[in-house]
């Protein structure tokens, strides 16, 4: 089991919404090889999305998060597995900063919500 395959399912069991990856191998310039990133509409359910990715990562796959940051205010919260880096975003926040068109140039997967 992998932990991208991992993040994907949790998001979509936590009801969030938009999951995308973006496969980050080919570009020279990233520094992971996934981006993955999702958005809710409530502070309260981007904690908690993330809350999951944590405890799910880590009890079935017994990986554990490398650094994370956000909580403090949970409109963007970033979770780093060194690998793969996860995006959870409050709804207008995602649509501010448009990260997945920062790196247009990564294979995008999306997933149905």
């Amino acid at each position: 089991r992998s932990v991208l395959k991992t993040i994907v399912e949790t998001m979509l069991e936590a009801k969030a919404q938009g999951v995308t990856s973006l496969d980050m191998r080919e570009l020279q310039s990233a520094v992971t090889d996934y981006f993955v990133i999702c958005n809710a509409q409530s502070k309260t359910q981007v904690n908690a999305i993330a809350e999951k990715v944590i405890d799910n990562v880590r009890n079935k796959l017994h990986v554990h998060v490398y650094h994370e940051e956000g909580f403090e205010n949970s409109e963007w919260i970033l979770l780093d597995y060194i690998d793969v880096v996860v995006h959870i975003f409050l709804t207008e926040k995602r649509d501010f900063y448009k990260l997945e068109d920062l790196w247009a140039d990564a294979e995008r997967k999306n997933y149905d919500d």
